[in-house]
């Protein structure tokens, strides 16, 4: 499939993944609290519309074959998501969600940067994707496993930014809920996180996008079944069917809506440089073509 997602609204200014560095001038820092600012702005602005069309979906009978929530059944999601949306904002609110709390092995401020590899790496390869995206899933089965081992051999790290646009443009909470379990992945390990990916993005469990399999708490159970790590594993079930990371979910996501350049998914960046088939943003599904693509940009960002 060869297009590209693109999210409703407009992408906003993003800020740096890491702390301001010495030297940055009074400009860019401005420039960076600005995008702040108008990032939070829209997070509330997304999440408030998501509330309303999560209690539109638990109430039309259009829609009876969806569980109702924390029921375990059907496509049950039990995630309170405006409850949610305010502890993702504030830090901390009432409902089921005590505390903002980060996955283990999350990084930066509020535990939004989701970086693999060796420190040592002299490079990042930052790749942006929606959980319920067909053509992320078509990237992830072409070029997952070539990214997993270079990662491993330290030729660059991995970033992963999530959107979950899609909840808002095709209905329901799959997008923000896989996100959810997918930090409660990265809470047990890194590797249980790529593998618990690679099995939602997989030819024989990726729903099609129209579809809201993953808004079930208990399906999102199920398929964690397949990771090993991740097989009866009681903290990472309860984890999922209590929505803990549901507050961090909605964090990653804003910081995908702060990438100005991102207008749909997948999209793939080294060192800030976009790797694209030609100028339509969209990283090469052949994994060689991939690879080049990537060699070159490498090259360059060395000689910068």
């Amino acid at each position: 499939m060869s297009r590209t997602d693109n999210r409703a609204g407009g992408p906003l200014k993003a800020a740096g993944t890491s702390a301001d560095a010495p030297g940055r001038t009074a400009r860019e820092r401005l420039r960076a609290e600005r995008a702040r600012q108008a990032a939070r702005a829209r997070l509330r602005r997304r999440l408030a519309v998501g509330a309303a069309v999560a209690a539109l979906l638990a109430t039309s009978a259009l829609v009876g074959s969806l569980a109702t929530r924390g029921d375990g059944g059907g496509r049950g999601d039990g995630s309170d998501w405006a409850a949610a949306a305010e502890v993702a904002e504030e830090g901390g609110g009432s409902g089921p969600y005590a505390r903002y709390t980060a996955p283990a092995h999350a990084r930066g401020e509020g535990g939004t940067d989701i970086i693999l590899g060796r420190e040592d790496a002299g490079h990042t390869l930052t790749l942006y994707e929606d959980l319920r995206c067909p053509v992320c899933a078509a990237f992830e089965q072409a070029n997952g496993g070539r990214i997993r081992e270079d990662a491993e051999a330290g030729r660059y790290r991995a970033e992963y930014v999530f959107g979950t646009f899609l909840d808002e443009r095709a209905g329901g909470t799959g997008s923000r809920n896989a996100l959810s379990a997918l930090g409660a992945a990265l809470d047990v390990s890194p590797e249980a996180f790529l593998a618990y990916k690679e099995v939602l993005f997989s030819a024989d469990r990726h729903p099609d996008e129209a579809s809201d399999e993953f808004a079930d708490d208990r399906h999102l159970v199920g398929l964690a079944q397949e990771v090993a790590v991740l097989r009866g594993h009681d903290g990472f079930e309860r984890a999922v069917l209590d929505g803990v990371y549901d507050p961090w979910a909605l964090r990653v996501s804003a910081k995908f809506d702060a990438a100005e350049d991102v207008t749909g998914t997948p999209a793939a960046e080294l060192d800030g440089e976009r790797i694209q088939e030609g100028g339509a943003g969209v990283p090469p599904m052949d994994p060689g073509r991939f690879g080049r693509l990537v060699e070159a940009a490498m090259e360059r960002s060395a000689g910068r």
